[in-house]
């Protein structure tokens, strides 16, 4: 049976996707840099390319690969291949917003759970993400404290070697989530309780995430943060 949401001490958290809108953060900047070239560029189109250049064998660290992706793109999207252009996109990593309802819904889930973020990012593009959410965390992991992404099983063994430090297990976790390829699936594998926070319920498709190998039905299924917000408070009134 999937344990009652007053069971957990600690939600884990996927950043980039589940709280922070990436996908806006990059299709606005390319629409930016379209409109100053006379281009229009399509989202989802842009989308799809991202994806694809993202998860090639040569990629980098996020977001600061998000320079080579442009200059892999750019020709596609009939933008100038200039790496000022991409840097600038990797630049805007610095503001892309938080989703409407994730600040709000976090600070919330604070006065209950202890709230750990683990980002494939790096440390300095989390630290704005973290800034633009209302620094509620507990604790942070990213890809430079890990040296590995999401949906390695080793990024989830240093959240649970640090939970473990405090006395704890990886049953004291709920693992909140909108990839089912980095996030989901990995986490059923590893006995994670888990969490699916589906903010592309409206939209076809996995835009600029990667398509999993099959689907993995979560143990919790929301189509926003404040949903799982909701459930949580209202677990605690029963």
């Amino acid at each position: 049976m999937t344990k009652k949401l007053s069971d957990f001490k600690y939600l884990t958290f996927d950043v980039v996707g589940t709280l922070i809108d990436f996908e806006g953060g990059i299709t606005n900047c390319l629409a930016e840099i379209a409109a100053e070239a006379g281009a229009i560029v399509d989202g989802e189109t842009a989308l799809r390319l991202y994806r694809a250049a993202r998860y090639s064998p040569d990629a980098g660290r996020f977001p600061d690969d998000l320079v080579r992706v442009y200059e892999v793109i750019a020709p596609e999207l009939g933008l100038p291949a200039e790496r000022r252009h991409g840097e600038r996109l990797r630049d805007s990593a610095r503001s892309w917003k938080g989703f409407p309802d994730s600040a709000e819904a976090l600070a919330r889930l604070a006065k209950r759970y202890r709230l750990i973020a683990m980002t494939n990012a790096q440390r300095w593009a989390f630290e704005y993400f973290s800034r633009e959410l209302g620094d509620p965390f507990y604790k942070g992991f990213t890809v430079d404290d890990t040296s590995t992404e999401k949906p390695d099983p080793a990024f989830f063994e240093k959240v649970f070697a640090f939970v473990e430090s405090e006395g704890n297990s990886r049953d004291d976790i709920l693992h909140v989530a909108q990839s089912q390829y980095h996030d989901i699936g990995i986490s059923r594998k590893l006995g994670l309780t888990n969490c699916w926070i589906q903010r592309r319920h409206a939209q076809k498709g996995y835009g600029g995430t990667i398509e999993p190998e099959s689907f993995t039905e979560p143990d919790y299924h929301f189509t926003s943060m404040a949903g799982l917000a909701d459930a949580v408070e209202r677990s605690q009134a029963v």
